[in-house]
C-alpha cells in the first residue's frame, strides 16, 4: 500500500479588479444607505471587474501571482482545479483557458461548483490528489465575477458581493517545507438548495425571454435561512478544531468573508474574540470562493501567519455546502 505524502503549500497570490465600489454607488439605485449597508454588512467597498474583463481574468493574475511565490514554472503543474460558480462559459471550463494563458501545458484542469465553500473544495482536491501520489503540483484557484450575476433591483442582496480571485500551489511538503496541510473535510445539505440560488440559465430552466423577464439569472439569497446556516456551521467547524488541538496552539483563522455579523456572532457562540481572525470584507463583500484565498494571501503578505501554528481555513455556501482546511505554517 502506498503511504500518504505529505502536503504543504508552496505558494499563494490573489487578484482585485481596479474598479473600487463604495457603497454610495447603492445608494442612486436603490433604497439603501451607506450606514445600512455598514451596520447589517460591515462592507464598506467591494470590487467590480471591468466590461473587457471575466472570472478567467482574475484567474490568471492570481494564479501567475502564486506561482511566482512559489517559484514554480506553469508548464511543472500537473493539474488546476478552480472553484467557481460564475465561469466565463458553461462550456468549456474555465479552467481550461486558465491552463492556455499559463502555459501550463502538462496540466489537467477542471471546475468544480460548491459556491462560497468552492475554494477550499479545489483545494480538499488538490491535496487529495498529492498525498495519494497522483500529481506532485496543483493549482488550486477560488474566483468569482459575481457582479455579472448580481440583481441590481433587489437591495437586500445587491450590496452584498464582490468579484476577486485567491490562488495558492498546492505540493509535497518536502519540496516545499511550508503550510503543511494536516486535514481537510467537506461537507452538504441538499435540503437548503433554495437559500443561495439562481433559478434559471441550466438545463431545468434554460434561458427563455420569460426567464429573463423574471429575472430569474439573478442570484437569489434567503438571508434569515443563510444566517442561521453560517452561524451555526462556521462554529461547529472552529469548536471542533479548537477542542482537539488547544486554542493555544490556533495562530489564526481565516473565515469565508460572508457577513461580518455573521463572522461576530459565530465567535460569540463558542467564546472566542476577532484577535486571531481575518476580517476583510470591509474592503471586498463576499467575493464568494475567493474570500478565503484572498484572505489567506492577504494575512500571509501581512506577516500574520506565525510559524508553526495552526491556521484555520473554514467556508460555507450555497448548495449547501461546507469545508474546512487545518494547516501548520
Amino acid at each position: 500500500m502506498t503511504s500518504r505524502v505529505r502536503v504543504g503549500i508552496a505558494g499563494t497570490g490573489a487578484y482585485v479588479p481596479e474598479r473600487v465600489v463604495p457603497n454610495a454607488y447603492f445608494e442612486e439605485i436603490v433604497d439603501t444607505s451607506d450606514e445600512w449597508i455598514v451596520q447589517r454588512t460591515g462592507i464598506r467597498e467591494r470590487r467590480f471587474v471591468a466590461d473587457d474583463e471575466a472570472c478567467s481574468h482574475l484567474c490568471i493574475e492570481a494564479s501567475k501571482r502564486a506561482l511566482a511565490a512559489a517559484e514554480m514554472d506553469p508548464a511543472d503543474l500537473d493539474l488546476i482545479v478552480l472553484g467557481t460558480l460564475t465561469p466565463d462559459h458553461l462550456l468549456p471550463s474555465t479552467s481550461c483557458m486558465v491552463q492556455e494563458a499559463l502555459g501550463a501545458k502538462n496540466a489537467g484542469a477542471f471546475d468544480c461548483n460548491a459556491a462560497c465553500t468552492g475554494f477550499l473544495t479545489a483545494l480538499n482536491t488538490a491535496e487529495a490528489f498529492v498525498a495519494a501520489g497522483r500529481a506532485k503540483r496543483v493549482l488550486a484557484i477560488g474566483a468569482e465575477a459575481l457582479s455579472r450575476f448580481v440583481d441590481f433591483q433587489d437591495r437586500t442582496s445587491c450590496i452584498l458581493f464582490g468579484d476577486a480571485a485567491g490562488a495558492c500551489v498546492v505540493a509535497p511538503h518536502e519540496d516545499c517545507g511550508r503550510g503543511e496541510i494536516l486535514e481537510t473535510s467537506l461537507g452538504a445539505d441538499g435540503s437548503g438548495f433554495e437559500f443561495i440560488h439562481m433559478v434559471a440559465g441550466g438545463s431545468r430552466y434554460p434561458p427563455t425571454q420569460e426567464t429573463v423577464e423574471r429575472r430569474e439569472h439573478f442570484i437569489r439569497v434567503r438571508g434569515r435561512d443563510v444566517f442561521r446556516f453560517a452561524v451555526a456551521r462556521m462554529s461547529d467547524l472552529i469548536r471542533d478544531y479548537v477542542e482537539r488541538y488547544g486554542e493555544d496552539e490556533i495562530g489564526l483563522i481565516v473565515p469565508h468573508q460572508v457577513n461580518r455579523r455573521i463572522i461576530d456572532a459565530a465567535l460569540d457562540r463558542i467564546g472566542m474574540t476577532d484577535e486571531k481572525v481575518v476580517v476583510n470584507i470591509q474592503r471586498y463583500a463576499n467575493t464568494s470562493a475567493a474570500t478565503v484565498p484572498l484572505a489567506l494571501d492577504e494575512a500571509l503578505q501581512e506577516g500574520r501567519v506565525e510559524k508553526g501554528k495552526l491556521l484555520i481555513l473554514v467556508a460555507f455556501g450555497a448548495g449547501l455546502t461546507w469545508g474546512s482546511a487545518l494547516i501548520r505554517w
